[in-house]
């Protein structure tokens, strides 16, 4: 099996390197080799390599910086995904390709179905959304996995960014008002691996999928206990978890508003392919564990 990574260098991207690798010849490709905003360079990159699967850990992914630079987000989340399915189609090669908690308002009281009624926020939500559906009408044979709070060891997020600002600061404000379910790149990638190989066995697998994580938290939660285990493990903080603050999403305001609801439903997942998905603590014991031994000296 030939497989094209694009978005090499992301968080995903990074783990998806040694997920996919068993599974034959990867070509994996960042943004010097590829710009998403380059039809030519897409067209030119799936056309060298001929694969048989196209795996997309490419986005725009800066849900503030989307709000300005709108242009931007919809010419990578959308219609260099669509150009991608389109060329796939032509190749039949399957499509595996990455979507958020972003498409829905969050204003449900239960978990997100993959059937539920999408709408978006904000520019981000609204060309992932995008994304997803010009792909699934592309022709090509296609994976969608939409997942949410994606933290790792490789790339920024909010997992590691905490933990810099508590080794900085005496006290932090987070926000405790949008719950949803961290979830590891590395669990993203693991999952992909599986399904891919079953998916191109059974072609009738294809389709949109909800990943991530079981279990629930809020940010504020999740701060503390990463500082809490943190701190335990020996990692020098200025912060305990009595100096985090616990805010609303009108305290800290930002540019684009988030959903107060992020949690996905994965019962399609975990029927169609056998997976029991690990709760959100294991994920995030894992990685600090990880973090620590690369931080703390000996």
């Amino acid at each position: 099996m030939k497989i094209l990574l694009l978005g090499r260098d992301g968080q995903v991207g990074f783990e998806l390197r040694r997920a996919l690798a068993p599974l034959g010849d990867v070509v994996a490709v960042g943004r010097l080799t590829c710009d998403f905003e380059n039809e030519e360079d897409i067209k030119r990159t799936i056309n060298a390599v001929g694969p048989d699967v196209i795996v997309n850990a490419a986005a725009f992914t800066k849900v503030d910086l989307a709000e300005r630079e709108t242009q931007r987000a919809y010419a990578i989340n959308s219609e260099a995904v669509s150009l991608i399915g389109r060329e796939a189609a032509q190749i039949g090669a399957l499509v595996v390709h990455y979507s958020t908690d972003y498409v829905f308002d969050g204003l449900s009281t239960e978990a997100y179905r993959e059937n539920s009624a999408a709408n978006p926020l904000g520019t981000y939500g609204k060309s992932k959304l995008e994304g997803e559906r010009r792909l699934a009408e592309s022709g090509a044979q296609h994976l969608i996995f939409r997942t949410s709070w994606v933290y790792g060891l490789h790339g920024g997020n909010f997992a590691k960014t905490i933990l810099k600002l508590a080794r900085e600061r005496e006290e932090l404000s987070v926000v405790s008002d949008q719950f949803g379910a961290p979830t590891s790149a590395c669990l993203i990638a693991d999952v992909t691996a599986h399904a891919l190989v079953r998916t191109k066995a059974r072609p009738s697998l294809q389709g949109l999928y909800h990943l991530t994580a079981s279990g629930s938290t809020n940010w504020h939660a999740y701060a503390c206990r990463l500082v809490e285990k943190a701190r335990a493990a020996g990692l020098p903080l200025r912060v305990d978890v009595g100096g985090i603050r616990s805010v609303s999403s009108l305290e800290y305001a930002t540019v684009a508003r988030r959903p107060a609801n992020s949690l996905l439903d994965t019962s399609k997942l975990c029927q169609a392919f056998q997976f029991r998905l690990p709760a959100w603590t294991d994920g995030v014991d894992y990685f600090l564990e990880q973090f620590i031994g690369d931080h703390v000296t000996a």
